[in-house]
């Protein structure tokens, strides 16, 4: 059963809130609207309800807060593979809204899906997938190119490029490269030309998306140009990865741990004063604020931002444009990730 994020319900126990990115082509948002559905289905027995953060209702700041005065508890869980602005910044920031203005409810903030072995197990399962449609080719002879979107935030392109290294090594590929779509470098088109160049006869494209969006799209259409650039070489390309069991699988443990209290179950920017630092020199904004501190009512701003604020810390802030200073400051816990702006103008999201 579908629930308005701002009809007020009876209090109950724990509400599990999906965030998702959001996209400008709402059949992406839809994919991720089906995935809720199947969720619930799985796990009849959880309420389970859906927001966005940006380009589809319901908002998040809208929906968050109705979930903390209809429920108990609140378990916030990110549908988002990379931690970038979003997950470091905005998700974080409506839960403190969310807090205040619900001081009586516990809201807990699960991790992003992560890079982890469930998502490498589905990057194995789409590369065989793709050598049997190619044929079983000589793999030393076919390349490997794993697809993201790319970031600003050199934490979430890590993320990328650790998972791009174990599927090498878990495989007989000796080419598996990493390729982003857009902020950062390399681009596809160059990764081929060095594969190529280098002897590949055929190249396997994986792209590294949840669902599909505009972003998917331009890739179909750069593998296209592909073939015509290169009629020697025998391209595949895969999809985007949808309703693995693995998400599904992973979203499970993300509740389960929250409500265990594992260690580590929770985001680690969930209260980071890095975070902090940097909404205070004005780098932190969510796409729609919640000024709701008792009201009834969730303000969204009046202007959107179809950018993405890409917010990273290792201890330093290093923002995109210079501030002339470096801020060293003792967590007391190891985050490993830093700070870093994407380009508004650049960054295009799925």
């Amino acid at each position: 059963m579908m629930h308005s994020p701002l009809t007020p319900m009876p209090a109950i126990g724990d509400t599990i809130l999906i965030v998702g990115h959001g996209s400008r082509e709402d059949s992406g948002n839809q994919e991720i609207r089906d995935f809720t559905e199947q969720w619930r289905a799985q796990r009849p027995d959880w309420r389970i309800e859906l927001c966005f953060i940006e380009f589809a209702p319901p908002e998040m700041n809208a929906a968050l807060l109705a979930a903390a005065r209809s429920s108990r508890r609140v378990l916030v869980v990110p549908l988002i593979l990379n931690a970038a602005g979003h997950v470091k910044m905005e998700i974080p920031e409506a839960v403190e809204g969310a807090r205040a203005a619900c001081p009586n409810t516990e809201i807990l903030l699960a991790p992003h899906l992560t890079a982890c072995d469930p998502i490498l197990a589905i990057l194995k399962r789409r590369l065989r997938k793709a050598m049997n449609a190619l044929d079983m080719p000589d793999p030393t002879t076919t390349g490997v190119v794993v697809l993201g979107r790319g970031s600003s935030d050199r934490g979430a392109n890590g993320e990328m490029a650790k998972m791009t290294r174990w599927l090498q090594e878990e495989g007989d590929h000796e080419l598996v490269d990493l390729a982003f779509t857009g902020i950062t470098w390399p681009r596809l088109e160059k990764v081929v030309q060095r594969q190529v160049l280098l002897g590949m006869r055929q190249v396997v494209v994986l792209p590294y998306y949840l669902y599909t969006g505009t972003l998917m799209q331009r890739i179909g259409r750069q593998v296209e140009h592909l073939r015509s650039q290169y009629p020697q070489v025998r391209f595949f390309c895969g999809t985007h990865f949808g309703f693995e069991k693995e998400v599904f699988a992973l979203m499970d443990e993300r509740v389960d741990n929250l409500r265990a209290g594992v260690a580590d179950s929770r985001l680690p920017c969930d209260g980071c004063s890095y975070r902090e630092l940097a909404h205070e020199m004005g780098h932190g904004h969510s796409h729609a604020h919640t000024h709701d501190h008792g009201s009834a009512h969730a303000h969204e701003h009046p202007h959107p931002h179809p950018h993405e604020h890409a917010h990273e810390h290792d201890h330093a802030h290093a923002h995109g444009h210079d501030h002339g200073h470096e801020h060293h400051h003792d967590h007391g816990h190891d985050h490993a990730h830093e700070h870093g702006h994407a380009h508004p103008a650049t960054e295009q999201p799925a």
